[in-house]
């Protein structure tokens, strides 16, 4: 798979490198990055192959941009053909540059976009009873925690049958590629980056209940 790298210490595009929307409704559109050097934007090249693997196009669906940064990848989603999206950031700088872009790409109607941590705003999407097809997993490389996250959103029921999760995370840190109710269809290994894909199957009452109350505790 070729894919190109971005740096693990999180540094932004080489001066003149612009990032846009690569397919669908809004392709061509320019995307702003975050001011400061906190987030990492995926590049083109990198979400032209991600989602030739998930896509590269849906009839509908509601994906989550849980760890948001740019938008960028909720916003591809959204202009490949997923009806909803929801973007959760917990930088407001990231809450203004995700409705920046989500203007740009004149996508804003199809978009909620809340400022939250992400166990919170997986409480609070519980008790709305929503429930995704696609979810974005973009957390800080230190924290390890993405499979705890997996099984949070399935314990809360927030996964549609089938739904697919991309975990980004650092190529040096090995997730299994089997969490109760997942199971990994691609992984593709870039630099110090790394992208599992995961697909949901609706586990076991027993392991959803188990994965509910090991994370309950860190959700809220």
């Amino acid at each position: 798979m070729d894919l190109c790298p971005k740096r693990h210490n999180k540094q932004r595009h080489r001066a003149g490198e612009s990032v846009r929307v690569v397919s669908g409704s809004a392709k061509g559109r320019p995307l702003k990055s975050v001011p400061g050097n906190g987030t990492r934007p995926t590049t083109d090249k990198v979400k032209e192959a991600l989602f030739s693997m998930i896509g590269p196009y849906f009839e509908g669906g509601i994906a989550l941009d849980l760890f948001a940064g740019t938008g960028g990848l909720g916003i591809e989603a959204l202009s490949r053909g997923m009806e909803r999206a929801v973007f959760v950031d917990m930088e407001q700088k990231s809450i203004d540059t995700v409705r920046a872009n989500l203007k740009a790409a004149k996508l804003e109607e199809q978009a909620e976009v809340y400022r939250n941590d992400a166990g919170r705003a997986l409480g609070a999407l519980e008790k709305r009873g929503r429930a995704f097809d696609l979810v974005f997993l973009d957390p800080p490389y230190r924290m390890k925690h993405g499979d705890e996250l997996m099984l949070a959103l399935a314990g809360k029921g927030l996964l549609k049958p089938d739904a697919v999760i991309v975990l980004e995370h650092e190529s040096g840190y090995a997730y299994p590629e089997e969490i109760p109710g997942f199971y990994r269809t691609r992984q593709a290994i870039y630099g110090e980056t790394a992208i599992s894909i995961y697909q949901y199957e609706a586990a076991s009452e027993k392991a959803v209940e188990s994965s509910r109350e090991g994370n309950d505790e860190s959700a809220n």
